[in-house]
Parts: structure tokens; sequence; C-alpha cells
């Protein structure tokens, strides 16, 4: 213990000698999050740097072969919109993306790693430090420069410190407060989950991008091989009964196939996941794991070969530049999971708006990806719940749960943000992570651009960039981004005085707006009554003309030239005396009220004051 103590002390005067170089923000972790919070934080004026481990960019979209995305396909948002258009420009059109069945845009990794590094290369104040391994974090108090980072490529520091990592691999450095596993239905309420916690996570894979060789590529039967482990993974003779849909050996195939005849193998029925939660595991443990995990696709791949006849497709020897041919990083589900300023539930996305804190109006990115849990691989499957693609409506994340609840200037991205266990099925998936790690950007570099801390900022300040740099902070379907009023409704959606409709319609997770639908004035009033008094400020009605004399109420200034203000907004239909539609008064109240700027939210959502400003 007293040794312990000593070398404690000696790493403190070893930072305090201010021998480290200086940064605005530092991330650690160039997987998907890592690389669009490093790109975002240096648009927006820091002094960013990047520490990755591998010498590639995107984590699970690329070094571990994920190149088929999941959700947010009509929801383009942020980052995951820039990067669609850039895969699209690659190949084309946006029809050459939909080669496999499992999603609408598949590419090849390296492609995914070279159109990253591209845009990364464009911004000046990022610098990127490839092939290098954190070894110690600390947080020093008192300090512009908070966090000393020791890695294997030097010193450095920083105000805001974000993990990246693919496990969260940064927060037992920093003490920081985290939970591993599956938490019980009291904890969140969620009647889905189990009734004891248990520190049980998702399975990983090692991928396998295959390469159609156009000859016999038969690899040498590998050891401890049995034909049964993988019976159940295709519709077979063999395969006695299944809890699964069983498709064809060729429809597994193109499941994941890519652009130029590549297959990505990342089959979760009875096919290469592998089961181990190895988050607390030092390095020597987690290759053992590796290695078991490789041996498991080496075998289906063996399988794929000699059962299911497609001896012409091999491991792609153009792919990845290792010694085995596989990608760089197994895919990893589940990480450890910050505490939060907030923690996004499940009963948050199903009903937000009959929750206790109205959480939605924190909302920054969407989703509407199923919660997807994998768990087939673990040895005691039939105990556990069964979340493979569990229906929810389309989503907002709440901002509080990107920053630490416990220490200051620290944020997190990729799948170590503040969600239960169930709703981390969802949030884990590549565009959501993508806008995650963006979010985290910008906080970390407008907090350094107005000295203050993370915990700080405006959030409609930072919705609001968000919203101006191609982003969506409400998950509505029916209006795009393109779209002349996209951002009136986005607002107004995020006050709540206009709430969106959760649907599910098979696969699909939907959230709508529905601006040509008509109102209903007792729950607007309801709404409404959140922000103004009704009592001083009557709505008789939603003719156009008692709108317009409403609204003049609260500014106490008369609005005149009704029709041509009407048609100055780009409405149409002017008619005084008829009853306005949900877009139409999100666009009046919008532009006259502006209530979403004009009332400040913390990050419960509780209005923090209750008048315009």
């Amino acid at each position: 213990m007293q040794l312990n103590k000593i070398i404690f002390f000696l790493v403190i005067i070893f930072f305090s000698c201010d021998k480290s170089i200086k940064y605005d923000v530092i991330i650690v972790g160039g997987g998907a999050g890592g690389t669009s919070a490093a790109i975002e934080s240096s648009r927006n004026g820091a002094k960013t740097l990047l520490i990755e481990e591998t010498d590639w960019l995107g984590g699970m979209l690329t070094s571990a072969g994920v190149s088929a995305v999941d959700g947010n396909y009509k929801l383009p948002s942020g980052f995951w919109g820039e990067f669609k258009d850039s895969l699209v420009s690659h190949y084309g059109s946006l029809d050459a993306l939909k080669t496999g069945w499992v999603s609408n845009v598949l590419f090849e990794p390296r492609v995914g790693n070279e159109i990253l590094k591209s845009i990364a290369s464009k911004e000046k104040n990022l610098k990127i430090l490839y092939n290098s391994k954190v070894n110690t974090v600390l947080q020093m108090e008192g300090d512009y420069y908070n966090f000393s980072v020791n890695s294997s490529r030097g010193n450095f520091s920083s105000k805001v410190l974000i993990d990246a990592t693919e496990l969260g691999d940064i927060l037992p450095m920093l003490d920081e407060d985290y939970d591993i596993g599956m938490d019980n239905k009291t904890m969140y309420g969620e009647y889905i989950a189990p009734e004891k916690k248990n520190n049980i996570i998702q399975d990983l894979t090692y991928v396998m991008i295959l390469k159609n060789y156009g000859k016999s590529m038969k690899i040498e039967q590998p050891i401890n091989y049995d034909p049964s482990e993988f019976y159940c993974s295709t519709s077979s003779i063999n395969c006695p009964e299944s809890d699964k849909a069983l498709w064809s050996p060729k429809q597994m195939m193109n499941y994941g196939k890519l652009p130029n005849d590549k297959i990505m193998i990342n089959w979760p029925i009875y096919g290469n996941d592998y089961y181990s939660n190895l988050l607390e595991m030092n390095e020597a443990q987690r290759k053992e794991i590796f290695k078991n995990a490789k041996e498991k696709s080496m075998r289906y791949l063996y399988y794929i070969q000699n059962e299911l006849g497609f001896d012409n497709y091999s491991i792609s020897d153009e792919e990845y530049d290792t010694k085995d041919n596989f990608p760089l990083i197994p895919y990893y589900r589940e990480a450890r999971r910050i505490s939060g300023i907030t923690t996004f539930s499940l009963n948050y996305i199903k009903k937000p708006y009959d929750q206790i804190y109205a959480l939605y109006r924190t909302g920054i990115l969407v989703g509407d990806y199923p919660v997807d849990h994998h768990h087939d691989a673990h040895p005691n499957k039939k105990s556990l719940p069964q979340l493979s693609f569990y229906p929810i409506p389309s989503y907002t994340l709440p901002i509080g749960s990107i920053i630490s609840k416990k220490n200051p200037n620290f944020l997190v991205a990729e799948k170590s943000i503040s969600v239960s266990n169930l709703v981390n099925g969802t949030t884990r998936l590549q565009p959501v992570v993508l806008q995650i790690g963006q979010i985290a950007g910008l906080i970390a570099s407008e907090a350094v651009n107005k000295n203050i801390n993370t915990e700080q900022i405006d959030i409609r300040t930072i919705q609001t960039k968000f919203l101006n740099s191609g982003g969506y902070i409400q998950p509505f379907l029916d209006v795009e981004k393109n779209h002349a009023f996209f951002k009136a409704y986005q607002r107004i959606g995020s006050t709540g005085i206009l709430k969106g409709t959760g649907l599910n319609v098979g696969w699909s997770n939907q959230t709508w707006f529905y601006p040509e639908n008509d109102i209903k004035l007792n729950l607007l009033s309801s709404d409404l009554a959140d922000y103004y008094d009704l009592n001083e400020f009557p709505l008789s009605d939603l003719k156009i003309y008692s709108v317009f004399k409403w609204i003049s109420l609260i500014l106490n200034q008369e609005i005149k030239n009704h029709e041509q203000v009407w048609a100055d907004l780009g409405l149409s239909n002017f008619d005084k005396n008829r009853l306005v539609n949900r877009g139409e008064f999100a666009i009046i109240v919008d532009y006259f009220l502006n209530p979403f700027e004009n009332f400040k939210v913390n990050f419960k959502g509780e209005l923090v004051q209750n008048e315009q400003q």
C-alpha cells in the first residue's frame, strides 16, 4: 500500500513538471464516435488531439469490418449524413450501396477508412496520433488544462477529455462511476429487463471480409471443428429445430454482400458471434479472447466452404494489412456505461412525453433502430431476455447522457454513454454513434471557446449549432432536413408545444410530426401553459385571425397585415377564418414568439425561466 502511494505521488510530480504538449480537447479512440468528435471539435475552432491505437479511423465501421450500416437511413443526421454522402460520391450512386439485404448502405471497410482519413486531413486544428496507446490519465483540479494524458507517443494535456474507446477503457483510469451488464427491472422501471442485475454483456464478433477468388480457396480444417456447431446457421436438414428464422445459405451470404463481390460475415444466427465479458480483463486476457473469437470465425469459414459449398470465397487479402487478413479489432456491441448527468432508459423512448422529466426537450441526436441484443453465444442464453428487434419509436437522445456527472469536463462517445443496458441495444448502432461523437466534440469545443465547464453549456446553443450543420434534434420522419420549415418544426417539437407521434410499421421505427393535421385546442392549451399564462393571454380558438391576435397579446404589439405576413413566412391558402394546422401554428409561433430560444432548459428538460427574455 505504501509503495502504491509513493508511485502515485511520483506520477503526480512527473505530470506537474509541465512537460506535456497542450491541447484544448483530447479524444482517446479513433472509432466511429472518436473520429466524428475530433472532426467536429476541430471544425468548431478547438485545438484537438485524437489518439488511436491502430492506423485506421472508423472503429466498428471500418477497423472491425461492420461496413453494413444499421438504421437512420431516412434520418441522415449530422456527420452520419456527411459520411453517407461521401460513400455515394465514391461509389457513384445511392443504389450502388444497396448490395446486401441487411442494410441499404454497404461499403468496403478500406474505402470507409480512406473517406474518414480524407475528411480528417482537411481539418487544420486536428492532430492524429496513430498506433498510440494511452497508459494513464490524471485530472488536475484548478488548472485550465484539467487532464494529463500519458501515451506511448508522449505526454499531453487538455481542458476537455473525451473517452471514445471501444470499451470505455478511460473510465477506470479516472475512477469514473460506471455500470456493466444488465440492469434489473426496478432500476429504471423497464418491465422487459431481468429480475436480477447481472454482468452479462452482448456477444462480440470477429468479422470476416470474404472475397470471391474465382477458384477453390479451401482452408485447412481448424482445430476443434465440429459442423454441428453451425447446423442451425442456415436452413438445413441437420438442424433439428431452431428458435430463429432460418435463411438459405445463399441468403446468408447475400446478407452482408459488399461492393466488388465481397462478403461481410457478421452472421448473428448461430454463426460467428462469440461471448465473453472482457471489459475488466487486462490486455493479455483480452488477446486470448480475440484468439478464441477468431478461431470460431475460422471454423465458420470452413463450414461455409465445405458444408455450404462456397469454397471460392475466403478471407480477402486486399482489405486489411494484418498477418491473418482479419480486421484490426473485433466488433464490440457493448462497453462500460458511464453515470452521466442524465440516464436514458427505455421508457423515455417508448413514451417520451409521459415521463417524470421532459428529456426530449434536451434531445441532441436521433436514432430509429430497434432494441437489438446479441446473446445467442452465451451458454445460458435461454434464461436471458429475448431482445432481438424489440420495437420502439424513433427517438432523440438527451444531451446529459454524454456528460459525466462525476468528473468535470469529461465526456464519452461510442457505446459508453449514460443509457440503460436495454437502450444500449439501439444507441450502439453506427449512425447514432457517429452523431454521439459529433455532439461530444461540439460540447467540448464550445466549452473551450466560452471558457466554461462542459456541464455549464447552453443546451439550446448546442442544439442550434447541430441543426445548422444538418443535424436532427427530433426524430420526425415526415419532415426532411432540406424542407423549408425543417428547423422550425424541429425547434417547436423540442419545446413540446407540439409533440410527435411514435409508430412501429413492420421493422420500421418511426415518429411523425404531421404538419398537415388539425390541432386539438385542449391538448395544445395544456402544452402551451408551460410557457405562457393562458389566463392572461387566452387563446379562444385556432382560427388564423385568433392565433395572430393571441401572439399580439403576448408581444404587447399588434401584428398587422396578416395576409402579407402569412405569405412572407412562406405559407399559402390564407383565410383568416380558417383553422391553422400543426405546421402553420409551429411556423408562426416559432417566428414571432421563439419559445425554443427564449425559454432555456436544464439537463432534466425543466424550464429554467418562466417568461420570455
